[in-house]
């Protein structure tokens, strides 16, 4: 029977000094253990408590509460055993719809001095090519009510900062931790916005006043299984009921600007640093934009899991051809050398026991296809250049929307029946939708490879496409 580690703090003496809204599994994966390795280490005045403001989220508190709100993080590699810890650094969690005025006095109590957030990339309720914010989304509006309890969390962090304020304690500071650029200001830009919207001046307060860093994450997660849940008691001796699978590989790059106080991160492996952003696009533009290559090809090859696809040799081909053109578009960044980072994804990709799928990849790819492969296209174009093979990533996902659900199952998309809608009626009116594309559907650049690869599906299917788009110009005639 394997061994189940674990850290020897006592969690009766810590202090909780964080809260985290959207306590899902990457969070878990994530945040959540380098904190559990700071405690280890003997910090007591950073600990978790999660908020969730969904009514799924019941599913994961209840499991939580179950277990004293521990579980297991399980750890896969493709050369050794999976490895099973326990993590305890989250001490309980609130449910925002059950119990509203236990979240907001957790937001607003003095104790808590930081507030994380995985809301996923496309939960920031900004215009992927404007930045503005949506102020007439139906939410939004409902949110505006002040008899209403809030419910979006641009209204949960809104109202408790101004509460904050009138009852003269100092901020918190937010940090964002989901996957898009410059996630930070995206943070302070919905936040403010709303704010505003909410009480003239407070978002001209909360910009002046409260620390939003930037960050990238990165640990690649995929759902729990019964088959994780079946490992952790026949191997590991705990029927954990919700334990998290994850690569061993973690990172987690951070701004340094907490005028709050923050956990001495470092010490548990934190890169903090003065400006992200390079460190966010190559992980960005690398990594994710690779996922959607791997989520919209996968489906189209009938593949289930990521490591199938990204084990083809076709596909390998065409990650490296992808890998070279983003690679074009990034700064350099001292210690990262790109090719041996490039070579590193493709192992994590292929690691057979990270169950990860390709539909989980490919939801909400509205959100993920602007943050992750268009700034490729964008960059290229920007300098006289050419990107084919990220066009033809586009033109996957495009051709996705155009057979329905049924190609590998459903995937989540907010934008899926207009979008699905677009995609059926002419071979460019899915460029139409500007929020997405911009000007992209008048950019030759882009719209040649873009139809190449999707006149190429159609006619001789998946397989034959990826091969040949190793090699654009062999789609010429497609």
């Amino acid at each position: 029977m394997g061994q189940l580690t674990s850290h020897s703090y006592d969690r009766s003496g810590l202090e909780q000094a964080m809260v985290h809204i959207g306590v899902g599994n990457f969070h878990r994966s994530h945040q959540a253990t380098y904190i559990d390795d700071l405690l280890g280490l003997g910090a007591t005045d950073w600990a978790y408590w999660g908020v969730g403001l969904l009514p799924r989220d019941q599913l994961m508190r209840d499991a939580l509460a179950a277990q004293d709100f521990r579980y297991a993080l399980l750890r896969y590699s493709d050369d050794a055993a999976p490895t099973a810890h326990v993590v305890s650094s989250i001490l309980g969690m609130d449910l925002a719809q059950q119990d509203p005025s236990a979240v907001m006095a957790r937001l607003t109590s003095p104790r808590t001095r930081l507030v994380s957030l995985t809301v996923t990339e496309g939960g920031y309720n900004l215009s992927d090519t404007t930045g503005e914010f949506d102020s007439d989304a139906a939410d939004i509006k409902a949110d505006l009510d002040p008899a209403a309890p809030p419910k979006t969390v641009f209204r949960w962090l809104a109202e408790s900062l101004s509460r904050r304020r009138a009852a003269g304690t100092a901020p918190y500071t937010v940090v964002s931790c989901d996957n898009l650029p410059g996630n930070g200001q995206a943070a302070r830009r919905s936040v403010t916005a709303f704010a505003d919207l909410l009480e003239p001046g407070l978002g001209q307060w909360i910009g002046a006043n409260v620390a939003f860093p930037n960050s990238m994450v990165d640990r690649i997660t995929p759902a729990t299984s019964d088959d994780d849940r079946r490992l952790m008691a026949e191997e590991f001796g705990w029927a954990d009921r919700w334990p998290v699978p994850a690569e061993p590989f973690r990172q987690w790059v951070l701004e340094d600007s907490f005028p709050s106080g923050r956990p001495a991160l470092e010490r548990a492996g934190v890169q903090l640093t003065s400006d992200v952003t390079p460190y966010e696009d190559i992980k960005l533009r690398l990594l994710n934009g690779a996922h959607q290559a791997i989520g919209h090809f996968g489906l189209l090859l009938g593949d289930r899991y990521v490591s199938q696809t990204a084990a083809r040799p076709e596909m390998i081909d065409l990650l490296l051809a992808y890998f070279a053109e983003a690679q074009l578009t990034l700064t350099e960044v001292p210690g990262i050398d790109l090719p041996d980072y490039c070579d590193t994804l493709l192992k994590r990709f292929s690691n057979s026991h990270i169950r990860d799928t390709n539909s989980r990849l490919a939801e909400d790819a509205s959100a993920r296809i602007p943050k992750f492969v268009l700034p490729v296209v964008f960059d290229r174009l920007a300098t006289g250049g050419a990107a084919p093979v990220a066009s033809g990533i586009v033109a996957a996902w495009a051709h996705r929307l155009e057979l329905g659900p049924e190609v590998g199952g459903p995937a989540y998309d907010r934008l899926a029946d207009r979008l699905s809608n677009l995609a059926r009626c002419d071979d460019l009116a899915l460029l139409s939708e500007a929020a997405i594309f911009g000007d992209l559907a008048a950019q030759p650049g882009f719209t040649q490879p873009y139809l190449n690869t999707l006149r190429s599906l159609r006619s001789v299917g998946a397989d034959r496409t990826v091969r040949a788009l190793n090699h654009p110009a062999s789609l010429g005639g497609a």
